[in-house]
This record gives structure tokens, sequence and C-alpha cells, in this order.
């Protein structure tokens, strides 16, 4: 793992509010953690949705996620801990196991499933929506793999352990990138009381998310299973984390769309009308052809 020195940020990002995640079950009855939630679609536009799933308790991840639509925008799944194969309807299959990452553009339409493939032990992860463009919603379906040691990865004089899924941290690319939305999104792994910067475009939205541990940014303590929505700040140009315990924790930014959302469960699009349109595919079978 290369060595890269530290970016500099002169003016860190406020955080404008801690978010607590609402719990909640999806699929078959996967019990799960909603960090990012609807009525903060907007104000974190362009993403659009985060959940945290993580139990040893086979009940809450078993039966997982059957067939089920999507069209309109782009899922990241990032597997921690565990074992999910997915299947969709282009033909598409593999199996997510312990650092892998799916990225998938359903675009006009896909059908897919996400079911577990054990029956006892950890499952831990996240599952991140990404909006597309009104250009881009009605693309063809495309999708990626990512075994754990394929994700870009890097560290710093500190000993933080970055890998780096979207974007570009530090002079490292990530696995994916996207010119109109611009993701970053890093799992940073933070020993106690190392210091990490990131810079950050000024117009970008951003927010972290604690999933081990603590940290603060700036004068406010961030801990355990809480997102800090950083406040955009006139002239700031990145975020400054310091950790307390051995932390980690996902930072996500992404340049908004300013565009108006249109959602119906798996369905995203910019009207009714076109919401309408898709469940209408969905339900005459012509969804994800």
């Amino acid at each position: 793992m290369s060595i890269r020195p530290t970016e500099t940020v002169i003016r860190p990002r406020n955080v404008e509010r801690l978010v607590a995640g609402q719990a909640t079950s999806d699929g078959a009855g996967v019990k799960l953690t909603r960090v990012l939630t609807q009525p903060l679609q907007r104000r974190l536009d362009p993403f659009l949705m985060l959940d945290a799933f993580g139990s040893d308790r086979a009940d809450d991840y078993i039966a997982g996620f059957p067939d089920h639509p999507h069209r309109g925008f782009e899922t990241v799944t990032y597997m921690i801990a565990g074992r999910m194969r997915h299947r969709d309807s282009a033909g598409h299959e593999g199996l997510l196991e312990n650092g892998g990452v799916q990225w998938m553009t359903a675009g006009c339409g896909v059908i897919h499933s996400e079911i577990p493939q054990q029956e006892e032990g950890l499952m831990e992860g996240f599952q991140l929506w990404l909006n597309l463009p009104a250009k881009d919603k009605l693309c063809a379906p495309w999708y990626r793999d990512f075994a754990g040691d394929e994700l870009p990865r890097f560290a710093t004089g500190e000993g933080v352990e970055v890998t780096v899924i979207a974007g570009e941290s530090h002079g490292v690319v990530g696995a994916v990138t996207r010119e109109t939305t611009a993701p970053l999104y890093l799992d940073l792994h933070l020993p106690a009381g190392a210091r990490f910067t990131q810079a950050l475009p000024a117009g970008h939205n951003a927010f972290v998310y604690v999933y081990r541990g603590e940290l603060t940014l700036g004068d406010t303590p961030v801990p355990a299973r809480r997102m800090a929505i950083l406040a955009n700040d006139a002239g700031s140009d990145g975020v400054h984390i310091v950790a307390g315990p051995d932390t980690r924790a996902l930072l996500i930014a992404g340049r908004p769309l300013n565009e108006p959302i249109a959602q119906y469960g798996p369905f995203v699009m910019n009207t009714e009308q076109e919401i309408y349109q898709a469940v209408a595919d969905y339900r005459a079978g012509r969804l994800a052809t």
C-alpha cells in the first residue's frame, strides 16, 4: 500500500447537523438502518439513499432481496463482511465478498436480486443510491463487480488507510469515476488520534458516516452510527477529520444535479409522468427489455 502525502485544506467545512439513521427493513425482511432518507435527497443531491446493514443473526438477513426492479439511478453496494450473490435480467451474475463492491447503473431498467450465500456469521455493508442526470436516466444498464483487492488503496503518514471506491483522493483514482455527478466515495480506517484531510470542491454536497469508533470534525464530535452533513461554507476547500479511538468512516461527496426528483419506490425519474411510464413498463414486462 503506497504512502501518500496529506492534502492541504486551509478552510475545512463545519458540520451542519448530525443525523441518526432510521431502523427499517427492506427486500424480504432484511433489517437495516436507512442513514440517508428521502427527506434529505435534495440537501444531499446527487445522493438518494444510504442503507447500512450489519448483523450476525441470520434471521436479520437470510431472506435477502428477491427480484426487484430499478430505473433511473445507480446503486453502489459495498460488502464489509459476508457473501451476497446477485443476478439481473441482463444476464449478469456475481458474488460479492469481504471488501468487494458492485456498481450498477440501472438506467432504463433492470430487475435483479441479491441473496446471501451464508446461513450464519456476520453480514455487514452499505448500499448507496446515486442519481443519474436526466440525459442518462434511460441509458443502457451497466454493472461491474470489484473484488476487495481490486479497489485502489493508499495510506497516509499518520497511518490512515483509505479505500477509494469512487472519485480521486491524494492523487489516487478510484475504481469508478462519473463526469456529471463526480462522486467521491472513501472508506477511511483511522488509528486513534490520526488526522485526515480531503480537498472538496465548494459546490459539492458532502457527508461523513461513522460506522466504528468516533471522530471530530472541526469542533463537532461525531459518534458511531451518526451521519455528519457538512455545511456548504463559502470559501471552504475540504474536510479535516480527527479520529478518537480506532475509527472507520465513509466520506461521500458529489456534484449536485439540481434537477427535479420524482421517486416511487425503486424508480427515480424527473417527473410524475416518467414514474407512471416506469410503472406501466414494469407491469407490462417492458422495463428490462
